[in-house]
């Protein structure tokens, strides 16, 4: 079992086998890329209990997408904003959709508008 006390070795083998495990790792670990990288490839909700700053990492943030398309909700702002992360969570979910950045989601309604009056 994992906990606030754990040895990096021990969370990084708990969560290759199942990410959610991070939520019980320290704060410590939380912030750690490694540990994290590990545990979104396994469970992409588990970018939900990483630290803020790797929350705004495009690798850790895609992976965790990629892997569970919700996990887009904790990603960083600019992050809901990155074209490329939005397109890999719609691609595999539109429900996504709700945790876009307000300004992308005007860019891509205008972009379809503009789609739709040139394809008349």
């Amino acid at each position: 079992m994992i906990d606030k006390y754990s040895t990096k070795k021990e969370v990084l083998q708990a969560v290759k086998h199942y990410g959610g495990y991070l939520a019980d790792a320290s704060k410590e670990l939380r912030g750690d890329r490694e540990v994290v990288l590990e545990a979104v490839k396994s469970n992409g909700f588990a970018l939900e209990d990483a630290s803020e700053e790797l929350k705004n990492e495009r690798e850790i943030v895609l992976e965790a997408v990629q892997q569970y398309t919700y996990a887009l909700e904790y990603a960083s702002e600019e992050l809901k904003n990155d074209r490329e992360v939005v397109m890999q969570a719609l691609r595999q979910n539109r429900c996504a959709w709700e945790f876009v950045s307000d300004e992308l989601q005007l860019e891509i309604i205008n972009l379809w508008i503009q789609h739709m009056e040139n394809s008349q």
